[in-house]
């Protein structure tokens, strides 16, 4: 018996008109990073186990998944993983390129990774990051940078988005002032799971871990803190007196929002303290952006680490980035309607097959469109009009080209609208015109 075709769990094919979304997708974001100066990089699917372990937390690690090696040396061969993200393959390329590379250095990488996570709506084992990165800068103006990446992304796409921004260091002050200090990765990975479990289910996991009450309750009023940006920092300066790294962070965060004031953000941008991000190797300011309009997790997200780098022997060396998740970004943009009308057609034009002598005209004709850049095809096969204009509403294909011998003749082409069942015959050059 034939086996049943399959693809693992988590994981998708994609058809032709999903693939025509999702290069407008890539195309758009990828149009945005070079105007602010960014080239591209890509960096291998699989990175040595070495690189990846630790930098994800204990949760991240367990979503790594593995590569078997094979081979005559396999024992002696380092473990490898899947990459579980773009970051830490761009810190690990950062430092072995330090000589070939000037500092800062901007980049973006749109490529897959993999996580052994349990598939459900909006999350798969494999997806697609459109990241973008500046590292060897401190500079508060490359966060604004993101920010107006992010305003210019959505505001092509269409997509109304709230972009949330929190700093590391505030969540470090507020564990310093609740008097455990050492519990700020359990903090921060409970305090990231508000959204999706309730404030009560995250004070619950924080007495998990060890917190005490008197902490649950110096953290439980900033998860809940409402107003205008600079109510909740003036608040947060009463609250976090007694720490140099909270003061810090609320300092870094007053100058970005000054920032995008300047600079004159359309997207709404939102001051949230409950938006921690569970990646360890965030140190200043974190964002993510969530669709206003469509129910979905977070579509793209990010924030600044200092010492990335570091542990691959360049210390010091601080960067910021944010990664559009182009999968959920698609779901939004299907969701809403928002793709552009045509953007699932794989042509503009199909020139019909009418017989051996109309194929030659319809050839040419062809090709005179294509050199015009206007996509199409010609109906491979002589048969029934009706079937050939089947073929072309199919596959969304706005403009059919009847070439019969009354056109050849003529040396015209006969257009139909397909939307609007409209025709007319027109010389070949005024066609491309209307075409265009």
């Amino acid at each position: 018996m034939a086996q049943k075709p399959s693809i693992p769990k988590g994981t998708r094919d994609f058809g032709p008109s999903e693939m025509m979304g999702r290069n407008y997708i890539f195309s758009t974001v990828k149009d945005v990073f070079r105007k602010y100066g960014y080239p591209c990089i890509e960096t291998p699917s699989m990175e040595n186990l070495g690189t990846l372990l630790g930098k994800y937390g204990d949760e991240g690690d367990k979503l790594l998944f593995r590569i078997q090696n094979s081979g005559e040396k396999a024992a002696l061969a380092p473990e490898k993983g899947l990459r579980y993200d773009l970051t830490v393959p761009f810190a690990r390329f950062v430092v072995q390129h330090q000589n070939e590379i000037s500092f800062p250095f901007k980049r973006y990488q749109i490529q897959p990774v993999w996580r052994a996570d349990r598939p459900q709506k909006g999350r798969y084992r494999e997806f697609y990051q459109c990241d973008v990165d500046v590292i060897g800068s401190k500079s508060l103006l490359n966060e604004l940078e993101l920010v107006q990446i992010v305003d210019e992304v959505f505001g092509r796409l269409g997509v109304r988005v709230c972009l949330k921004i929190n700093n590391r260091k505030i969540l470090s002050g507020l564990a310093e002032v609740s008097g455990q200090p050492d519990k700020l990765v359990d903090m921060t990975v409970a305090i990231d799971k508000i959204d999706k479990v309730g404030l009560d289910a995250v004070k619950e996991e924080l007495f998990e871990k060890g917190l005490t009450e008197k902490a649950v309750a110096t953290i439980e009023p900033v998860l809940t803190l409402s107003g205008t940006t600079e109510e909740k920092i003036a608040r947060m300066r009463t609250l976090l007196a007694g720490s140099e790294t909270g003061m810090k962070g609320l300092e870094e965060t007053e100058t970005l929002f000054g920032l995008i004031a300047a600079a004159g953000i359309r997207q709404e941008v939102e001051l949230d303290l409950s938006l921690a991000r569970g990646l360890n190797y965030y140190t200043g300011a974190i964002f993510e952006v969530k669709a206003l309009d469509w129910a979905i997790g977070s579509i793209c997200g990010g924030g600044r680490y200092d010492d990335l780098t570091g542990i691959f022997g360049l210390p010091g060396m601080s960067g910021v980035g944010i990664s559009f998740g182009a999968d959920r970004i698609y779901d939004v943009l299907q969701g809403l309607d928002l793709f552009p009308e045509g953007s699932a057609a794989s042509a503009s034009v199909l020139f019909t097959n009418m017989g051996e002598k109309e194929a030659a005209y319809a050839v040419s004709l062809a090709s005179a469109f294509r050199a015009e850049g206007v996509a199409c095809e010609v109906y491979p096969d002589n048969t029934k009009l009706k079937k050939q204009f089947e073929y072309a509403d199919r596959k969304g294909i706005p403009w059919l080209a009847i070439v019969g011998d009354q056109e050849v003749s003529s040396g015209t082409v006969t257009l139909k609208n397909l939307a609007s069942g409209e025709q007319q015959t027109l010389p070949k050059e005024k066609a491309v015109t209307v075409v265009k």
